[in-house]
């Protein structure tokens, strides 16, 4: 496989649960890792940790790994795609789901976008994409705002805007949160939103065992018993 890859940065999916690989990532991602002698990862330690995943018998010691995380000196980040000018293969890893998406791996696919260097993204798993699917608001349209503002104030008057552009213009609006924060949230949420504004908590999305995604009115989230607590969580309003 190492010799027949196309030379191209692979855009390889990770977990996001503790679910068997089996159930979220198809086995081609794994022969595609074989091939690869050069990743862009965000923590070298779990990266190693992945691959042995994928396959106890992968040579963790062959791989030269570049990281890429908010310590990174981003001037050197053109630099890591020299064997990609070379006609190597290489690979950029999130440390959960698809990479690049909500996730500083999208630089090093800038840079090889604009040299024309080809960019092959693989299968996976995306949190974004998989409550959006299971919330039951628009699909059509729709607007990822990562993180809200920390200080109160500021993120309720946040959270208006959304759910006001939501209403105004038909979109899902989707964000995320610390997870221990979550509880604190999602009070905020339904105290703030218009009562009939709806709500989408999607909590350990693929984990077979404790996914929980449920959709409900700001009122009804007013009389929940619920606990998501330092749980992995995205969170979707819809206004309409």
């Amino acid at each position: 496989m190492a010799d027949s890859l196309t030379p191209a940065l692979y855009l390889i999916p990770v977990n996001i649960s503790d679910a068997p690989l089996a159930a979220t990532l198809p086995s081609g991602n794994t022969e595609v890792l074989r091939g690869i002698r050069h990743l862009i990862v965000e923590n070298i330690r779990t990266a190693r940790r992945f691959l042995k995943k994928c396959d106890r018998n992968f040579d963790v010691n062959a791989i030269t790994f570049y990281e890429l995380n908010r310590h990174t000196d981003l001037s050197e980040v053109s630099s890591y795609l020299e064997p990609l000018r070379r006609g190597e293969p290489m690979g950029v890893m999130s440390e959960a789901g698809c990479p690049a998406v909500a996730d500083p791996g999208a630089l090093p696919v800038a840079i090889a976008q604009r040299e024309g260097l080809r960019v092959i993204p693989l299968v996976g798993p995306s949190s974004i994409l998989m409550s959006l699917m299971a919330s039951g608001f628009n699909g059509q349209g729709f607007s990822f705002n990562g993180y809200l503002p920390i200080e109160e104030s500021i993120k309720i008057k946040k959270i208006r805007e959304l759910e006001s552009l939501s209403a105004r213009l038909d979109v899902t609006q989707i964000f995320i949160e610390t997870p221990y924060r979550n509880n604190k949230l999602i009070a905020l949420l339904a105290a703030t939103l218009h009562p009939s504004t709806r709500l989408c908590v999607a909590c350990d999305i693929t984990d077979p065992e404790n996914e929980s995604i449920i959709t409900l009115p700001a009122a009804r989230w007013k009389e929940m018993r619920y606990n998501y607590d330092k749980r992995p969580a995205i969170f979707l309003i819809y206004s309409r």
